[in-house]
């Protein structure tokens, strides 16, 4: 009897086995699958993220240098209300400069779709912090000194007084455009050093926004060779 049984035990259990093999490889190659298109999905997002912050870069450019004629605008009428000589013809570029705001762009849809999918879709540990930091902390701050604080709201917080100051020292012309400045521009000492504190707080304040920028452009730079670096280009 149990000779008889032998036979069909082994019979089950090489199907119990073949069963158990198929099951594992099915497994293996689900778990294979799954993992190739997180890599690709990986790889799309990380190259979004790259190009994204190629057109982040454009921007941050851009306004970099709208704080610098910012900062030569308050240059020029610092020597205007200290009755130094300026270049009268250029009055009307430096009248719209130095009290010009900026709103800071930012192309994050890569960084949306990464975390949609989920963070942790990136492997690399470092690339991920890095990325993180650079989207939830640097490029909020940025926003927030353009948009949000009320003192780097040069238009709205300084404008107006400097104005009246200078107003009547300008010469216009048929169509009602500033083209020179009667010089010396004469203010009475008490407005003239309110006007000249008001400029040495938009000088500082787009000095340390500079500042700031030049510090995310680098983490920015390093973040798109990361990503190079990660994917092998």
């Amino acid at each position: 009897m149990s000779t008889n049984s032998t036979p069909g035990w082994k019979r089950y259990g090489f199907e119990f086995l073949s069963i158990f093999i198929a099951v594992i490889a099915a497994f293996a190659l689900n778990s294979w699958s799954a993992e190739r298109k997180d890599r690709h999905a990986e790889e799309k997002i990380l190259l979004e993220i790259h190009r994204g912050l190629d057109k982040d870069l454009e921007d941050m450019r851009t306004n970099i240098i709208g704080h610098e004629q910012g900062l030569a605008g308050v240059r020029y009428w610092q020597r205007v209300l200290l009755q130094q000589p300026v270049d009268s013809d250029s009055v009307r570029v430096h009248l719209m400069t130095v009290t010009r705001d900026f709103i800071n762009l930012q192309n994050n849809s890569g960084y949306g779709s990464l975390k949609s999918r989920g963070l942790e879709l990136v492997v690399d540990d470092s690339l991920r912090s890095d990325i993180i930091t650079l989207y939830e902390y640097d490029m909020v701050i940025l926003q927030k000194l353009e948009e949000e604080y009320a003192e780097m709201e040069y238009h709205h917080s300084y404008y107006p007084a400097l104005n009246d100051a200078v107003a009547p020292w300008l010469v216009f012309n048929e169509a009602g455009s500033p083209t020179g400045l009667k010089q010396p521009v004469v203010v009475p000492p008490a407005e003239r050093d309110r006007l000249l504190a008001l400029l040495w707080k938009i000088a500082n304040n787009r000095r340390f926004t500079l500042h700031y920028y030049g510090v995310v452009e680098e983490r920015v730079k390093a973040v798109q060779a990361h990503i190079s670096t990660v994917l092998g280009r």
